[in-house]
């Protein structure tokens, strides 16, 4: 099939309906009135936010922060691992930031699995995950066990200014962790 000089080649679009679908359109409304705010990637606040990927968080609501107020830095359970770590080397040595707040959460999908969920996939795809599944029971203490691998990176030029807390789903406050306990 060719195309007329006055029409365009497009790429495939689906119309199935699918949830993509719906995104994809809320993209382009967006999109049609999306102004350019001439910011660059460095963020106003010099904060990196590391928190889990739970829908029922909404950081920027919950923490009152604007577009280019911080870097989000998200994963299950908002455990930091190495991946964490790289992100926020970069964050802070390439792109500013000096703080870092952690946000774990009540009634965590992490607190019911196990390491053995690396098992169970292993037995169902023949091929056992490298990565870690980083369960835990206690939510205190694995902000507290995140927030001394942040304090403790090598990587990290400011480990001064970090903080842990865990969200409320149902009340939508946060409770700062002491690290010392």
């Amino acid at each position: 099939m060719s195309t007329s000089a006055h029409q365009p080649a497009t790429a495939t679009v689906h119309t199935g309906g699918t949830v993509t679908d719906r995104l994809v359109e809320a993209n382009r409304q967006y999109a049609a009135e999306f102004q350019d705010p001439g910011m660059d990637a460095r963020p106003v606040l010099k904060v990196a936010v590391v928190a889990c990927m739970d829908a029922r968080l909404d950081l920027h609501a919950a923490l009152g922060l604007e577009l280019g107020d911080c870097h989000t830095i998200r994963n299950a359970g908002g455990v930091v691992t190495d991946d964490v770590i790289r992100s926020l080397t970069i964050s802070q040595r390439a792109l500013g930031t000096r703080s870092v707040i952690l946000v774990h959460h009540t009634g965590c999908g992490l607190e019911s699995l196990t390491e053995d969920f690396r098992i169970e996939l292993e037995e169902e795809v023949g091929q056992r995950p490298a990565w870690a599944v980083e369960a835990f029971r206690d939510v205190d203490q694995d902000v507290r066990q995140s927030m001394q691998r942040v304090r403790t990176s090598p990587f990290l030029l400011h480990a001064d200014d970090v903080r842990g807390f865990v969200f409320d789903v149902t009340t939508g406050l946060l409770r700062e962790i002491d690290p010392a306990r």
